[in-house]
């Protein structure tokens, strides 16, 4: 064992309490070194992992990493928020008691890290200063040197945020241990692995995988589950799966602000990295901000305000090119220090490529491994598995964005003009449709979904509803979950509007889809800030406003008139089907506020009247 406390003096680490902390754990997990971390230590650690051959070199200053071939996503199931309080308990948080859980995986974690490095990494989520800093500290213990490296460029990282703690106990104990992958049965009944979210003692306890959605605790398991659930008991925000944009006029000189959830697969980080169509990018720039959470909360000026708490993008490499994605692909450009994991890799050359990236995979095959490492060159013939795995992913900071906002990092966060949800459905959702009516919003977001993909998954064109895009994230029950959405959003004086998009309408036909999208999905978007302002008025149907063709600004588009017209009308009799299922979906909910139940009647009738 080392002398931890030796190690923490040597760090400059003085918060009493994670001393205590790190010292526990330490002595738990058999640790046999302790190391405190900083951005100063990332070129080391890039070169022991290199020596050690976990990592390889992805071209100059890029790096590639390949995880076990049984933990290589976040596992839903094995995901657990824990509470003392079973009213704590919802229909999608997997709820079990503190004490039980908290027992297991200490017993799982025990010695569990013997001879390997615990490695201390004291992070912020949040911009330094900004409102909501208090609850953004946190310590992760990892004995995964890779875990470190993804840490370093998704969170602001250093001792001196510990240090600095008004109340030194009030940070989130975090504590991550790999455990042996090989044998951990994972997806059998014998399954070892537990990710628990402890949210109401503020610790999380990850056990049993090295994957960034199960390992990166600052990520999802503090920036949403738990930040979820602090926002709730303190009554202060809400921390939510949602890409943050801003738009610029050049014109006005105005600058708009959207945040807004998206359902896997439905476009979000495309949307958030978006650059204006060229037709338009003499009048209109789009920054980025994030692509994966933000925390919304009310400013002392009363209106309300949104940041990103993260300092990276862990992003998805499938279908990313300069078609889909341009700015993805420049923020993961050599040089930029980015970290690929389980795509197709060439040692020899150093290149790298996943399904989409481009048309077809290399025509020459030599040297390039797929993400299970085999050569490609040795597959059978008509062996089409993929080159790389389908959740196969990069991680790079958000200054290597290019059109990363100016002020991505200032404490003030910024002021939220429009919250927008959107999921792929092939009909019934028209490009986009606004809602002005708080509660209205709010169920919308409760019943937002994506059509299922396959069988397994659900009848076809019925949605899998994915409520808030928070499904796999919430830390409380629904119903208290929309009461806490509507008292934080109902505070502000000046409310924004939502909306409801769909980039991905099709032909029942050929199957084409009816919007270009990409780069052209601002332009629903301008209309909506227009519609707020007061400078069109849209159409008014039972499940929202939705544009006329002369409203949206359609300079430049590819767009047959009878696609427009498609995707700016409303389905009536398919949107009653949906009205059965979303009360069913909605009934699963306990404390659910009459005030959504009012809106999804009022949705219901106006939907009656249509006819």
């Amino acid at each position: 064992m080392a002398d931890v406390d030796t190690v923490l003096d040597a760090a400059g680490v003085t918060n009493p309490k994670v001393r205590e902390y790190v010292a526990y754990w330490a002595e738990l997990t058999g640790a046999a070194r302790v190391e405190v971390v900083s951005p100063a230590d990332d070129a080391r650690l890039i070169a022991e992992c290199l020596e050690a051959g976990e990592l390889e070199p992805a071209g100059e200053g890029r790096y590639y990493s390949r995880s076990y071939h049984k933990d290589t996503a976040r596992s839903e199931e094995r995901t657990v928020v824990a509470t003392s309080r079973e009213t704590d308990k919802g229909e999608y948080n997997n709820w079990k008691p503190a004490a039980e859980m908290t027992a297991l995986q200490k017993e799982r974690m025990a010695g569990a890290s013997a001879g390997k490095t615990m490695y201390v990494i004291p992070y912020l989520m949040a911009p330094v200063g900004n409102a909501l800093a208090p609850w953004a500290t946190g310590v992760e213990l990892t004995d995964c040197r890779t875990v470190v490296l993804h840490m370093i460029r998704m969170a602001r990282v250093g001792v001196q945020y510990v240090n600095d703690l008004e109340d030194p106990n009030s940070f989130v104990r975090a504590v991550h241990v790999t455990g042996d992958l090989e044998n951990l049965g994972q997806g059998t009944p014998e399954d070892q692995r537990y990710f628990v979210t402890v949210a109401d003692e503020r610790t999380i306890l990850h056990y049993g995988s090295s994957y960034g959605g199960n390992a990166l605790l600052g990520k999802i398991a503090h920036g949403l589950r738990q930040a979820a659930y602090d926002g709730w008991v303190s009554g202060k925000f809400l921390a939510e799966q949602y890409m943050l944009i801003g738009i610029h006029d050049k014109q006005t000189g105005k600058d708009y602000h959207i945040c807004g959830g998206f359902p896997s697969a439905s476009g979000k980080t495309n949307l958030a990295m978006m650059l204006a169509p060229d037709a338009l990018g003499d009048r209109y720039h789009v920054s980025f901000y994030g692509d994966d959470i933000a925390w919304l909360w009310v400013g002392e000026d009363g209106r309300l305000y949104g940041m990103n708490p993260e300092y990276g993008v862990f992003g998805v490499a499938k279908d990313t090119n300069e078609g889909t994605n341009p700015t993805a692909l420049e923020s993961i450009a050599e040089g930029t220090g980015t970290i690929f994991t389980n795509i197709a890799y060439n040692p020899s050359t150093g290149e790298v490529w996943w399904e989409g990236r481009t048309k077809n995979p290399p025509a020459d095959v030599t040297g390039w491994l797929d993400w299970l490492g085999n050569p490609i060159a040795d597959r059978e013939a008509g062996d089409d598995s993929p080159w790389a795995h389908p959740n196969s992913r990069f991680t790079t900071t958000l200054a290597n964005v290019p059109n990363v906002a100016k002020d991505y990092d200032e404490p003030a966060g910024v002021p939220i003009d429009a919250i927008i949800f959107g999921g792929r459905t092939r009909d019934r959702e028209p490009l986009i449709r606004a809602i002005h009516d708080l509660a209205e919003g709010v169920y919308d977001g409760l019943t937002l979904g994506a059509e299922a993909t396959a069988a397994a998954e659900g009848k076809e064109g019925v949605l899998r509803y994915d409520p808030m895009s928070n499904r796999p994230f919430m830390a409380y029950g629904e119903g208290d979950y929309a009461q806490h959405y509507l008292d934080v959003v109902g505070a502000a004086k000046e409310q924004p509007i939502f909306a409801h998009v769909n980039w991905f309408q099709r032909d029942p036909e050929d199957g084409h889809f009816r919007w270009p999208g990409y780069r052209d999905n601002l332009r629903p978007l301008l209309w909506l800030l227009q519609l707020k302002a007061g400078e069109v008025k849209g159409r008014e149907t039972a499940v929202g406003i939705i544009p006329t063709r002369e409203e949206l600004n359609l300079e430049g588009v590819d767009i047959s008139d009878a696609d427009l017209e498609a995707i700016l009308t409303i389905d009536t009799d398919r949107w009653k089907q949906e009205m059965g299922y979303r009360e069913e979906h909605l009934n699963a909910f306990e404390r659910l506020p009459e005030a959504i139940w009012e809106a999804h009647r009022r949705v219901a009738a106006a939907l009656e009247n249509e006819a």
